[in-house]
């Protein structure tokens, strides 16, 4: 072969290299033209809003390859809707392009329920909203904190924060209404139990707080053996008391001796 090459004349060496060259170069336009699909392209469908089977068969039918990029949840939206495709629709790109897709979740995520007591009710509703959880119903009750959150609820029962609870639930918020315009006279609690006392005075829109209860593993039935204000002042006047303030309690373990001359007031 090298004597072949070596006996022609050098002209002869040199077009056929030439020729080789053009020739290897046009194969390789053609293979690299075949191998990137030039100038076959195609538009990129509408799947929004579609569900992912739905989504899938068109991407398939126009010769899209589909990966799933993300999922996230939004509890307005059926299970396995596409939220997002990149690229967007009617985008004009090159066949077997990768279209990646954003989903919903098919099952809403597990969360963290907020501490939402002492917020105010817009403060409330905003937490909500940032966590993923729906407001319920707002209802009231008589206390000096107006429209601060008194107590988060779930399908009617109080729930504690921190609670594992799915994104998407509703929450409900008893709020506070304020002082009301009723008063009364402050009650003598003295001796009650705890129980027996809250159940009396929340019937009147008074509120109980306890500041302390040593000793006490059972607080609802422990004795009142102390409360502020009291029932009557110094002159054995009676104090008087509206809807939506507190009495402030300790408790004990045995029942205070009460003096029955205490119920009697000088003035009502």
């Amino acid at each position: 072969m090298l004597k072949f090459i070596t006996h022609r004349p050098l002209w002869i060496n040199i077009v056929t290299a030439i020729v080789l060259s053009i020739a290897l170069f046009a194969i390789f336009i053609l293979s690299l033209n075949l191998l990137t699909h030039h100038g076959r392209a195609r538009t990129v469908p509408l799947v929004v809003g579609k569900t992912y089977d739905e989504g899938a068969q068109i991407l398939n039918k126009g010769g899209f390859e589909i990966v799933i990029q993300d999922s996230i949840y939004v509890d307005t939206l059926p299970p396995l809707t596409i939220i997002k495709q990149v690229p967007e629709s009617d985008a004009v790109v090159k066949v077997n392009r990768t279209v990646y897709l954003t989903i919903n979740r098919a099952l809403p995520p597990m969360i963290d329920m907020p501490n939402l007591l002492g917020f105010s009710f817009r403060n409330a509703e905003m937490t909500l909203e940032n966590m993923g959880l729906r407001r319920g119903d707002t209802t009231y009750k008589a206390d000096f904190a107006k429209n601060s959150v008194l107590e988060q609820l779930y399908k009617g029962e109080p729930i504690k924060p921190g609670t594992k609870i799915q994104m998407g639930s509703t929450i409900d918020l008893l709020l506070g209404s304020g002082v009301g315009e009723t008063v009364f006279n402050v009650p003598e609690l003295v001796g009650m139990t705890y129980g027996t006392a809250k159940a009396r005075v929340e019937a009147n829109g008074i509120n109980l707080l306890v500041l302390s209860a040593p000793g006490v593993s059972d607080s609802f039935n422990a004795f009142i053996i102390r409360q502020e204000p009291k029932r009557f002042n110094e002159e054995g006047q009676a104090l008087k008391i509206r809807s939506g303030q507190v009495i402030s309690v300790i408790l004990g373990i045995e029942k205070p001796v009460t003096d029955t001359l205490q119920n009697n007031p000088v003035d009502q």
